[in-house]
């Protein structure tokens, strides 16, 4: 599985606490991270509006099979990142919360808050969603069992209704959005290379070189 973790300034300074979380807890299961977003403070900036659009331009284009966002309180990351057609979000403040979101929605990107409720044993805390979100078997099994049925029933609908209200390409709907977003999005050097060296979807990467210039 390949992984990628997006960060956006207000805390950016914690993207190395919570790539070594992840990375402690999904490479020794032969996934690869990608970290794409901001590393500290002073590199290119995002705020969780990016985090949205990077999602999607990763997802979409199948350059990665899975998303790990945040921000202050996680809220903002996930409507981002939820406004977007290949994406499905879940919230995570616990453990819990990234075990149900695995066996029950099925999504394909979590968002985590990075200052609210951050204090004491608070790397112990993502970790444990790590393993929540990675190491808990196959997704989608339902939870409780009895209810996996309807669950995965209603999980399927829902990527059916997104596809529908989306309408159009992914092209089409980057090209709905002010440029200046989705360049500052795509700007960073680690972006683009996890982008370009994955990316499976042509008239994405021609659509976003263009832009680049």
């Amino acid at each position: 599985m390949k992984i990628a973790l997006l960060m956006e300034n207000s805390q950016a300074g914690k993207n190395s606490i919570v790539l070594n979380e992840l990375e402690a807890v999904v490479k020794p299961l032969g996934h690869e991270v990608f970290n794409v977003g901001m590393s500290d403070e002073n590199d290119h900036h995002l705020t969780y509006i990016h985090l949205g659009i990077q999602a999607s331009l990763l997802l979409g284009t199948k350059a990665v099979d899975f998303v790990v966002a945040g921000c202050g309180t996680g809220q903002g990351a996930m409507m981002s990142l939820n406004a977007h057609a290949d994406v499905l979000c879940g919230y995570c403040l616990e453990p819990t919360d990234a075990f149900l979101f695995n066996q029950v929605n099925n999504g394909n990107a979590i968002s985590l808050a990075f200052a609210k409720g951050f204090g004491w044993g608070a790397e112990l805390n993502i970790r444990y969603i790590f393993e929540k979100a990675f190491t808990t078997g196959d997704r989608g099994n339902g939870y409780p069992l009895d209810r996996a049925e309807p669950q995965q029933k209603n999980a399927g609908i829902l990527n059916e209704v997104k596809a529908a209200v989306a309408k159009g390409s992914l092209v089409d709907s980057l090209k709905a959005l002010d440029q200046d977003l989705v360049r500052t999005a795509a700007g960073g050097a680690r972006f683009q290379k996890a982008f370009f060296d994955n990316c499976q979807n042509a008239d994405v990467a021609s659509y976003i070189k263009s832009l680049l210039g």
